[in-house]
């Protein structure tokens, strides 16, 4: 029988999920599918109720549903000190966990390796979902201080509250000067994405052994990136953490641990280009 999965968000046609799976099942000779669901938040608690009987044995979940995923499943520990859920499988009940963890973690380990080495202090910019999962990964790599910027500080003192006396909360104006004891840089907002506004910030206070990650992936090269490449310190994109954060759903689902590949992010690459040159009117 052919095993399927799909991503539910609302809405959900500029997920790029499809694309990275359809390539594992090809590539791994898998009978699968991978589908595309747009359910709008008020039908979304019953569309997992009955996840099962449309025949899936999991699924991804973007925006807006990753909170009601959370309290629609049975967490572990990762999900539920993140506060939000990517990833449902089937295991007798209805699971969940976040990948976004994984996924930058898994990127930064393949775009910067040692980067954790001596991890003193790191700037993360943002105090959203992605955020809190960056923090979390992070406190588990040891870091030492994680300043959170934000520009409602109030929102930063929650992540304090969360995760404890490691994250120190800093006003958005004081973003360039805690940069000099920082190791690492990581963009956790929307910030300098394709129609957004600009990330404003100077790459030129980071240490020489600094590294940058910015979670944005379009553009595949953000300004941010290309600042820290222009200063030859090491950079992970957003495109390798989307990639690696969909490794542990695909080997759930398929029962095979898939590989990110150069052929998959080109492939990616390729797509993310083509709909820069096309937008949606």
């Amino acid at each position: 029988m052919t095993r399927a999965a799909c991503v539910i968000g609302w809405p959900v046609a500029h997920s790029r999920s499809p694309l990275i799976h359809a390539y594992w099942l090809k590539r791994y000779g898998i009978a699968g599918d991978y589908r595309r669901e747009a359910v709008p938040p008020e039908e979304f608690a019953a569309f997992l109720g009955a996840l099962a009987a449309r025949g899936y044995v999991g699924a991804n979940v973007t925006v807006p549903h990753k909170e009601a995923a959370l309290a629609l499943s049975e967490p572990d520990d990762r999900a539920r000190a993140v506060g939000a859920a990517n990833t449902l499988w089937f295991d007798g009940v209805l699971r969940s966990t976040n990948t976004d963890v994984e996924g930058f973690l898994a990127n930064l380990d393949a775009g910067a390796p040692d980067w954790d080495r001596d991890l003193g202090q790191a700037v993360v910019l943002g105090a959203g979902g992605a955020a809190r999962a960056v923090i979390y990964g992070l406190i588990g790599r040891g870091a030492g201080r994680i300043v959170v910027v934000n520009r409602t500080p109030s929102r930063a003192e929650t992540l304090r509250q969360r995760f404890g006396a490691r994250v120190r909360p800093a006003r958005w104006d004081e973003r360039n000067a805690v940069l000099a004891d920082a190791v690492l840089l990581v963009n956790a907002t929307t910030l300098g994405m394709q129609g957004e506004p600009a990330l404003s910030i100077d790459v030129g206070r980071l240490p020489s052994r600094a590294v940058v990650a910015d979670l944005v992936y379009v553009p595949v090269e953000t300004p941010l990136v290309a600042a820290a490449k222009a200063r030859d310190l090491r950079a992970a994109d957003g495109l390798g953490m989307l990639l690696h954060q969909a490794v542990r759903g695909f080997a759930l689902w398929f029962g095979t641990t898939p590989e990110v590949t150069p052929d998959l992010r080109a492939l990616l690459e390729a797509d993310l280009g083509a709909a820069a040159r096309n937008p949606p009117r």
